[in-house]
């Protein structure tokens, strides 16, 4: 399956237009402040990048960041500019064409972002291997991912790899494919099906249970939408399988509870991230308004106390008194099923 992969795209794709599905790609709405960062991207790493958005979480200054399946090196470049010359992108791919693009440019990327020294550093390997390579445990901030994930044959190793490497406090934030059942073998065994991000998607339900296994205790979704294929022929073989392309954001934090549970606990949203004045989002059930006192279960408190959003926000309450489940903890399927104007759904997005 690797050696397909790399085929696919090292040889078979040559931009983001012969993809022949639209599920690769992410939202392609931008905040505004990111656009004139990409604007200073160089032109051969933005055509060989395959998908749309950036996969670029809040408070990111200063901070240290993996990237899995960093291709061209896009995303890296953007991080960059985000974290500034005292933070540090890595990127690891397995493809050597898009290797090869991405060392191609780290100096002219420097030069464009006003560094002295590049703060870029490609790595190639498997993002499921990521012990062989030179990462030391415990040394990452942040660990990205755009739509890759569901490429790889070995999910697992893939989130205990990542918990291995995050400092305590971090987080995991990634957007990916994910199914709306499992996929039959027949299916992931196609190579074309597989190389577009359709086959090799999780069943969300196996995931959020395995990131849990990985160490990963309480999953949070962040934003989704449903995936259409838009190509007849691929949609007669898998088009009774929805999909959602959907970011989750996993920190590694010790002993979090298995469900939400209520300690009578609220946080107060400072409005002090930057590009973010009125507002938070921590994840699709947590849209927290700056100066207004919001109610937490014990998780979402421990989230934002022992993570690098502590000092954005005032913390009321204590573990003195537990006064049972938080509601809204159920197991039904957690992605939106439709398709809006804002969702961007329709059509390819590249």
């Amino acid at each position: 399956m690797h050696e397909q992969v790399k085929d696919y795209y090292g040889k078979t794709l040559q931009s983001s237009q012969d993809l022949q599905t639209n599920a690769c790609c992410t939202d392609a709405s931008l905040p505004d402040y990111l656009k004139p960062i990409l604007a200073k991207i160089h032109d051969e790493v933005m055509t060989r990048y395959y998908g749309c958005g950036l996969i670029a979480p809040d408070l990111l200054s200063g901070m240290r960041i993996l990237d899995l399946g960093s291709g061209s090196g896009r995303d890296c470049y953007a991080l960059s500019a985000l974290v500034g010359e005292s933070g540090f992108v890595v990127g690891v791919d397995m493809t050597d064409e898009q290797l090869d693009i991405a060392n191609a440019h780290i100096d002219y990327h420097a030069e464009q972002f006003g560094y002295q020294a590049p703060n870029v550093q490609f790595f190639k390997g498997y993002i499921e291997k990521l012990d062989e390579l030179d990462l030391a445990d415990n040394s990452f901030d942040i660990i990205v991912s755009n739509c890759v994930i569901n490429l790889s044959p070995d999910k697992e190793a893939v989130l205990k790899q990542a918990h291995r490497l995050l400092k305590p406090g971090g987080e995991m934030y990634f957007s990916d494919v994910y199914s709306s059942k499992r996929v039959p073998q027949e299916l992931v065994s196609d190579p074309l099906l597989y190389g577009e991000c359709l086959s090799g998607a999780l069943y969300w339900n196996d995931f959020v249970n395995l990131a849990k296994t990985c160490g990963f205790a309480d999953p949070r979704l962040v934003e989704d939408r449903p995936l259409t294929i838009d190509n007849p022929a691929i949609e007669a073989r898998i088009g009774h399988i929805e999909f959602f392309s959907a970011t989750y954001r996993l920190f590694k934090i010790d002993d979090l509870e298995p469900a939400c549970e209520d300690y009578g606990q609220a946080v107060i949203y400072k409005g002090t991230i930057p590009h973010r004045p009125k507002h938070f989002l921590l994840d699709k059930h947590h849209f927290i308004e700056t100066g207004k006192v919001f109610p937490v279960c014990g998780n979402t408190y421990r989230m934002l106390n022992e993570t690098r959003f502590k000092d954005h926000f005032e913390f009321i309450g204590s573990w003195d008194t537990h006064y049972g489940i938080f509601e809204g903890c159920g197991t039904s399927l957690p992605y939106d099923r439709v398709l809006t104007e804002s969702s961007n759904g329709g059509g390819s997005c590249c």
